[in-house]
């Protein structure tokens, strides 16, 4: 009879200290939802409350799809009351520079935009800065490098003195022209690219005039390539302010009645976690929340096409 009961005792206690561990699981998995649930509608990063959302424009600017969203969530946001675009970037594609432009112009029709240059904000960085309302540089910010370039190799010299020989057919002359196997150049490849920059070109120095509000003759004196500094650009009407973040913000509430006491909140691109189960995109969810980018962007920073960029680096060249 002891042993039955002692048993029974032991059973007993066992039983507790497992309702006591289910009980502790079910607390955690109700917190860590209500965690992620929390972070999802804003409520940790402060995007739930009224605010200045704070882009950054960095490195090279290129086609980006979480970038097109985040824009539109920013113009849609009811808690956004004004954006600040922090731009530090040598330029990139011109459809990326586009893009940017574009999604800043759909903000600004909806509340106030400014934007604040850092060290570069050049070529399609600055295609960025007119979109907004208000452009803010440093003394000593680079800025300009106004125009479009197409860049492309030939190696069909080499080739030949080789005796390395590429035979191509195709439906006509220009078909995939200027082709870095073609020697000598195929005549009317050159003329061909040279509109198509001079097009995208004068696109560029017709926004620079509207949005500045400039004679269009006036801006292609400035947008012969030169890159100037926060001060010239404020000479050529380039930028309307020497200053930053905490100059635009005096500037959103003098002028706009933004107040200035509101947080200012920074938004990113969402990133796709490259992993597929639940615990993967778990992870991921608590990786932001503390601070941690745990997302895999597949996408490869390409720089094909019409660019529009100052001194990019060899490495950004794939």
């Amino acid at each position: 009879m002891t042993l039955d009961a002692d048993a029974i005792v032991e059973r007993r206690r066992l039983r507790r200290r497992l309702y006591l561990w289910r009980g502790i699981t079910l607390v955690l998995a109700i917190g860590l939802a209500v965690a992620l649930g929390v972070f999802a509608g804003g409520g940790v990063s402060g995007k739930g409350s009224p605010h200045i959302a704070r882009v950054t424009v960095s490195g090279m600017i290129l086609a980006d799809a979480g970038q097109r969203k985040m824009l539109k969530e920013i113009a849609s946001s009811d808690a956004v009351k004004a954006v600040v675009v922090f731009i530090d970037s040598p330029g990139g594609t011109t459809v990326g520079g586009e893009e940017l432009y574009d999604g800043l112009r759909e903000i600004a029709a909806k509340k106030p935009v400014v934007a604040t240059m850092g060290t570069l904000a050049t070529s399609a960085g600055y295609m960025t800065a007119i979109a907004t309302d208000r452009i803010f540089a440093e003394r000593t910010s680079i800025t300009g490098s106004i125009g479009v370039l197409f860049q492309y190799g030939n190696v069909g010299a080499l080739m030949q003195n080789i005796g390395v020989e590429v035979k191509t057919i195709k439906s006509a002359p220009l078909k995939a022209e200027p082709s870095p196997f073609t020697y000598p150049e195929q005549p009317g490849a050159a003329a061909m690219i040279q509109r198509l920059v001079d097009d995208t070109y004068a696109w560029f120095v017709d926004i620079v005039a509207e949005r500045r509000g400039l004679q269009r003759a006036d801006v292609l004196k400035a947008a012969d390539g030169s890159i100037y500094s926060g001060r010239q650009a404020l000479d050529l009407r380039l930028v309307d302010e020497i200053g930053g973040e905490d100059e635009a913000i005096a500037w959103l509430e003098g002028t706009k009645g933004i107040d200035k006491d509101l947080k200012v909140v920074d938004w990113s691109p969402e990133r796709p976690y490259a992993g597929l189960g639940l615990a993967d995109r778990a992870m991921a969810a608590v990786g932001r929340m503390v601070g941690i980018d745990l997302s895999a962007w597949n996408g490869e920073g390409r720089l094909d096409g019409l660019v529009s960029v100052w001194h990019p680096q060899s490495s950004d060249l794939q």
